[in-house]
């Protein structure tokens, strides 16, 4: 079953959840960006958050149920 993504990104001055190219919110804070997307993922397992700087590199990911081990490759 495949996983849904979803990334926490920077968006002008503040930050928001998106899956693709649909934004699902946009917030204030990181923090606040970080603790919706982190309900959303669960919501929608399994799935995978994946948390960015400022900057626009992955700072950190959760992954939500059915974490393959070993990683395939």
């Amino acid at each position: 079953m495949k996983r849904n993504e979803y990334h926490v990104v920077p968006n002008g001055g503040g930050w928001k959840v998106e899956q693709g190219d649909r934004t699902l919110g946009s917030y204030d804070t990181k923090h606040s960006a970080v603790e919706q997307g982190r309900r959303i993922a669960h919501a929608n397992e399994p799935s995978q958050l994946v948390v960015h700087t400022a900057d626009g590199k992955i700072e950190t990911e959760y992954t939500y149920r059915d974490d393959p081990f070993p990683p395939a490759g």
